[in-house]
């Protein structure tokens, strides 16, 4: 069926042929993108023609207006109607009839409408007011009726632009930015908002109304075809969800990619954040082009009357070789010729980067068509011009974009493209893959007073990923590109080999200290061969919280800090020639010994908590001691079931656990008994913590059965709310025999949930293991929980008795 076709039943049928030819356009495979809006667009034309053609009955001086987005023809299957009935006030109540008969059918169809009743005069005072109107008012189009009086309207709209253009675009940009602030950054979000989001349509009809302004013009070259890239994926959702919505959800991803006939869900994002990125680039350049033209104009007149007239030329202050700053843009001097010169993007850039200014888009354009390829390896200037970028601190962000959005980056750096734009679908990383490298690169330039060798550390930091975007784990890819990266960039064999440990071991530090037990001689000789030498590791040190504190808030804390520090401590003393200390039974304190006799003489658990508030590395942070959580001593006669009743108990209080420690305290001479003594750190979820005396109840109650965790976990986790379309992959519990050789080492890889340690600890004491130490990690939703465990005797276990226990762990888990 032809768009006449369609047409035409619509006309001929009233509401329900326009109905019936709506819908048979939106399923029509074939045609979808520009095609189709503009089609659905053509078809309600015609529709709210007749509606209107009508209901006028001879009535003058009167039109039909589409604004905002159904005025530029960009009508997706669930869009607002936003309709304009403009009169010249000869007769109201006509009129008002006349807005009856057209409202009226529309919403009786079920379509949102946004109408409104107006003349001339009032339009136009209704849009001095609120920006939003007269934005809408911008993208006016003619649909029936009087077409001068829409014509006249239209002039004197952009007109009333174009004079109030040096009040309204300083409103206009304080209102994007606001919104950026209220939806975050379209190009790094995982569910993103396509038209609220920095960088989504709302953005991309700004620029147009900075255009109309004729103050300032956005960079054309790929803005339409991403406004269109993000229109067709809004077309998709609405067809995938059945509404009008403009959030990307992660359970109707799939779909929507199904729908436009991409690979997966990646591609998809991959694509929205390569769309928004070039949106929010163009709105970086249009609103600095913008300030620097509102203050030409105020400066100008007064800088003339002061020097008794004439031209006046820019100022420009050399910054480096072949670049100058320029009206508060970094830009080439006149002498420079990027032809001859390869090295000048690094250096224009580490000067802009040194400098806190943008880079030019013309400075950027004239580099990108006309630069030579560096040589390989690269000379020693670019490599210490690259460093001087990197190591620059925050402005290093807002360059590195501008050299990406003109394609320099993936020139300098041709592995660069496979992790650009690249999304996450991790609840801890707030950024995609490279937007994460230069976050971590910028983190990274605070620490390069703490290590010997600066440039390894700003190197290793912006290549610590980028094995991401091949398959298997990225950082044994890692370590293969960067081998070959650091030698192209010109960095020696002895280099190159210290930058692939470092992307091949940068989160052993940070895993290594939070899923094993430090005071294991083995855990401290395992880093230590792999790290190799003091240098390397506190390069890999300030790499490793550099790269935390840039994946997001979940990521680091003063606990994972200090247990970091004592491992590098540790670590540092191995490879200066000391040999660890094998881990003896440490003498009980006072306190331990103290709650000990009273659980004997009471027959019951006694505990204590404690904050701990000792600083990582032995720095205090801002503001003083920050809480690392909260040691919990408990004591308890020899039973079984201890690990599950107290984790079940801390779990239904809503403690987490971040370690625990379990082992048999030897009583002073004349008290007799055996007494477990569980040394914790804990910390409340949220809120305040519980009352010692509370815990004690229940504990008790727990060990002799008359409190049911297993019940009252379960009614907790029903409660919990459940994402929809999203499986969580299954659990994943492994064995790792060199890790100790005190114990058995398993590790648990699972989803997070209330009372996940709990489950665990009922599993291996339904196994008759005992559970020397448990160090417990939570990334986002992700458990990483490691145990030590030993037999009754005390010993590792035997390496098929391992493999069962893992295997019945793993099976109880996914049940």
């Amino acid at each position: 069926m032809t768009s006449t076709d369609v047409r035409n039943e619509a006309e001929d049928s009233g509401p329900s042929g326009y109905a019936a030819a709506r819908l048979r356009l939106l399923q029509e495979g074939a045609r979808s993108g520009p095609p189709r809006r503009l089609a659905l667009s053509e078809l309600t034309d015609e529709w709210l023609s007749g509606l209107f053609t009508a209901g006028t009955e001879g009535l003058r001086g009167v039109s039909l207006v589409a604004v905002g987005g159904y005025g530029r023809g960009e009508l997706s299957p669930r869009s607002d109607l936003d309709l304009l009935l403009l009169h010249d006030g000869a007769d109201n109540a006509a009129v008002a009839a006349l807005a009856d008969r057209i409202w009226y059918p529309v919403w009786d169809l079920g379509l949102a409408l946004d109408h409104s009743v107006r003349t001339p005069g009032e339009a136009r005072r209704t849009a001095g007011d609120d920006l939003k109107v007269q934005l809408g008012l911008l993208d006016a189009r003619h649909l029936a009726g009087d077409l001068g009086l829409t014509a006249s309207l239209r002039t004197a709209v952009l007109a009333d632009w174009r004079n109030q253009a040096p009040r309204r675009l300083p409103e206009l940009q304080e209102l994007c930015a606001e919104r950026a602030a209220r939806q975050g950054e379209l190009q790094y979000l995982l569910e993103p908002d396509l038209k609220e989001a920095r960088g989504g349509l709302r953005d991309a009809t700004a620029l147009r109304a900075v255009a109309a302004s004729w103050l300032a013009d956005a960079p054309r070259e790929g803005l339409d075809d991403a406004r269109r890239r993000l229109l067709d994926v809004r077309d998709a959702l609405h067809l995938a969800t059945g509404r009008a919505t403009d959030r990307l959800a992660l359970q109707e991803q799939d779909q929507v990619a199904a729908e436009l006939g991409l690979l997966d869900a990646d591609t998809l994002l991959r694509q929205v954040y390569e769309a928004a990125r070039v949106i929010s680039y163009a709105s970086d350049v249009t609103w600095r082009e913008v300030g620097r033209v509102l203050r030409s104009r105020s400066v100008r007149p007064r800088l003339r009357a002061m020097l008794g007239g004439g031209k006046q030329t820019a100022e420009r202050s050399p910054l480096a070789e072949g670049v100058v700053e320029q009206d508060g843009e970094v830009v080439l001097a006149r002498a420079a010729r990027p032809d001859r010169d390869p090295v000048l993007p690094l250096r224009a850039a580490a000067a802009a980067a040194q400098a806190g200014l943008p880079l030019s888009l013309h400075a950027v354009r004239r580099l990108a068509g006309s630069v030579r390829p560096l040589p390989t390896p690269w000379p020693a200037e670019a490599r210490q011009e690259l460093v001087t970028l990197l190591g620059s601190g925050r402005p290093t962000v807002e360059v590195w974009e501008a050299l990406e959005a003109e394609g320099l980056i993936t020139r300098l750096l041709p592995d660069w493209e496979r992790v650009r734009c690249r999304p996450q679908r991790n609840a801890v990383h707030v950024w995609t893959v490279d937007r994460h490298l230069i976050e971590t690169a910028v983190r990274a330039s605070e620490y390069t007073r703490r290590v010997s060798r600066p440039d390894l550390l700003l190197v290793a930091a912006l290549l610590h990923d980028i094995g991401k975007g091949w398959p298997g784990d990225h950082s044994v890819a890692g370590e293969i590109i960067v081998k070959d990266v650091a030698a192209r960039i010109g960095f020696d064999r002895a280099d190159v080999t210290v930058l692939s440990t470092l992307v091949r071991h940068h989160l052993l530090l940070v895993e290594t200290a939070t899923r094993r037990d430090l005071d294991d001689p083995a855990t401290v000789r395992a880093v230590a061969d792999a790290v190799g030498s003091q240098s390397t590791l506190y390069l890999l040190h300030a790499l490793t919280e550099a790269d935390a504190l840039a994946t997001g808030p979940a990521a680091w804390s003063s606990w994972r800090g200090s247990l970091v520090a004592d491992l590098v401590k540790r670590v540092a003393a191995v490879l200066a020639g000391e040999e660890p200390d094998e881990p003896e039974a440490a003498a009980p304190t006072a306190e331990q010994e103290r709650l000990a006799i009273e659980a004997v003489a009471t027959g019951s658990p006694v505990l204590a908590l404690r904050a701990q508030t000792e600083p990582p590395a032995g720095e205090q942070p801002p503001g003083g001691p920050e809480p690392l959580g909260v040691e919990l001593l408990i004591a308890v006669p020899d039973q079984a079931g201890v690990l599950p009743a107290v984790a079940g108990v801390l779990a239904m209080h809503r403690l987490t656990v971040r370690t625990a420690e379990l082992r048999s305290l030897d009583l002073p001479d004349g008290v007799d008994g055996a007494v477990l003594l569980l040394d914790w750190r804990v910390a409340a979820e949220y809120g305040s913590l519980p009352q010692a005396a509370r815990l004690r109840a229940d504990l008790v109650r727990a060990l002799d059965g008359s409190l049911d965790i297993a019940g009252r976990l379960a009614e907790r986790d029903a409660a919990y709310p459940r994402r929809r379309g999203w499986v969580a992959p299954p659990p994943r519990v492994t064995v790792h025999p060199a890790a100790s050789r005190l114990a058995t080492v398993i590790e648990v890889r699972a989803q997070d949930a209330p009372g996940l340690l709990f489950r665990i600890g009922r599993a291996l004491e339904d196994a008759d293991v005992r559970v020397r130490s448990a160090h417990a990690s939570t990334l986002g939703a992700n458990a990483v929980d490691a145990f030590y465990v030993t037999g009754a005797e005390g010993k590792p276990l035997p390496a098929a008795e391992a493999d069962a226990v893992a295997r019945k762990l793993e099976e109880m888990l996914r049940g």
